[in-house]
């Protein structure tokens, strides 16, 4: 589990990038994180990868501090940033010399991978795309079985036939000792995995719901006249709403109109969703 305390931190003093940031993200999800552009998603996961400390509060990863570089914590935890450098060697190569730091690596499972992802494990990282690396590095992440993989912006770079077998492969992965954290901004590319959203702004967590929470709350398109609307926008489809579910079944999720709702009507959405929780 990871869990996030009263967090804040800044490049620079007197002003935050992140602000009182308190979170629990728990094993069994596929977490979302989402916020505007700048507004911190990928300082939070080096944070939570112990590569920056936070200014004030604290963030804990299986209650333990990252910061401290326990071999254990980081045998549960790996990254794929947004952008990265490998060395100029295979990746069959690569994963011969970092695999022991992970105790549950296989390597058939990453050859697997590097055939459904159609990338040669044999080839030299340089001389691969920029697509064709960062699956060389999903393959190699997912082979190590980490409790607890963090990706940035992981669907950058792929063509849309890798997007559908990366789905596909991370949906196969977590399970009830396992979680993904996916900061995007291409929701689209994911939004059908994500089983629990978080929402950041300015002032912190603006929401953090599971996507069953949510729909179950609100529901998402064309407004009738007897619906409780929350927020609506003009789009090509005509005037598409957020708005209460008085029903007793789940709707679809919209995350993109979810995302701007909760821009909008910022207080009233975490309002709903606070006292949905404290309620159970």
């Amino acid at each position: 589990m990871i869990t996030t305390k009263n967090l804040t931190f800044g490049y620079t003093s007197g002003r935050n990038v992140l602000n009182d940031i308190t979170l629990e993200l728990r094993e069994g999800h596929i977490h979302g994180l989402l916020g505007c552009n700048g507004i911190g998603k990928t300082t939070l996961l080096k944070i939570i990868c112990g590569i920056m400390r936070p200014r004030t509060g604290s963030v804990m990863v299986d209650g333990v501090d990252p910061h401290k570089r326990l071999p254990r914590t980081f045998e549960e935890l790996l990254i794929i940033p947004e952008e990265f450098d490998l060395p100029n060697i295979s990746l069959e190569r690569y994963a011969k010399i970092t695999s022991p730091f992970y105790p549950r690596f296989d390597f058939g499972q990453m050859r697997g991978y590097c055939e459904e992802l159609g990338v040669d494990p044999m080839a030299k990282l340089h001389s691969l795309s920029m697509g064709q690396r960062k699956k060389a590095y999903i393959a190699f992440a997912l082979a190590c079985n980490v409790k607890m993989l963090l990706l940035d912006e992981p669907t950058n770079g792929l063509d849309i036939p890798s997007k559908v077998v990366f789905r596909r492969l991370l949906a196969s992965y977590v399970d009830e000792q396992r979680m993904v954290v996916i900061s995007t901004h291409q929701v689209a590319d994911v939004e059908r995995l994500l089983d629990n959203i978080v929402i950041l702004d300015s002032k912190g967590v603006a929401l953090n719901a599971t996507t069953a929470e949510i729909t179950r709350r609100l529901k998402f398109g064309h407004a009738t006249a007897s619906d409780r609307v929350l927020y609506s926008e003009p789009t090509i489809a005509g005037e598409m709403a957020v708005a209460l579910n008085d029903g007793d079944e789940e709707t679809m999720l919209n995350i993109e109109l979810l995302f701007n709702a909760v821009a909008a009507r910022r207080d009233q959405m975490s309002a709903l969703f606070t006292n949905d929780n404290q309620a159970k």
